[in-house]
């Protein structure tokens, strides 16, 4: 049975806006109100789910989803980094902000590897691809850059090239182990 997959990426933050590590702080009011004016636009769904993450629950709640959190779609752990801006730690530890930038397996802020969340996502994508019908779900961007590397069967390295802008919708459509991809499109 053919699964189709509506992931939609949160409205904007503060952290966001300000490239920090996100640190689990509410949409601003702009993103709640572009979020509010996209209510609507999604293809009616028989499930919706969300990020465990106050930007996920908030925006699905302005898109008026009634969406449950699913704890594999939680955001990359960034560990000592959370909450911090990309620059200053870019500026304190060069060296460990590139290896993690360049390598797949490493976690130098003592958090969560691209590798384990690509691994942790590409787990949720089979077991999402199992009842059939629609499913929306609002997931953080590093959860949508690792549903659509593991589609692809695309190496780990594309996951810091692969853009999620904000309150936009990539649709996965297929079955385990066999995903289309349709990229990007706003809300």
């Amino acid at each position: 049975m053919t699964s189709r997959l509506v992931l939609v990426a949160p409205a904007l933050t503060t952290s966001l806006r300000e490239a920090r590590f996100d640190d689990g702080c509410a949409l601003d009011a702009a993103g709640l109100r572009l979020a509010r004016a996209a209510a609507g636009t999604l293809p009616a769904a028989e499930r919706a789910w969300c990020s465990p993450t106050v930007r996920c629950r908030e925006t699905a709640a302005a898109l008026g989803l009634d969406a449950v959190d699913a704890p594999e779609l939680a955001a990359l752990d960034a560990g000592r980094w959370r909450g911090e801006a990309l620059a200053e730690v870019g500026a304190r530890e060069p060296t460990a902000l590139a290896a993690w930038l360049a390598d797949p397996e490493a976690a130098p802020h003592g958090g969560e590897s691209v590798r384990a969340v690509c691994d942790r996502v590409a787990a949720w994508l089979e077991s999402a691809a199992g009842p059939g019908g629609r499913t929306v779900v609002v997931a953080e961007p590093e959860v949508v850059r690792a549903a659509v590397v593991r589609a692809l069967g695309a190496p780990e390295a594309a996951f810091w090239r692969t853009d999620v802008p904000p309150l936009t919708a990539v649709e996965l459509s297929g079955r385990a182990g066999r995903w289309n991809v349709r990229m990007g499109r706003p809300l």
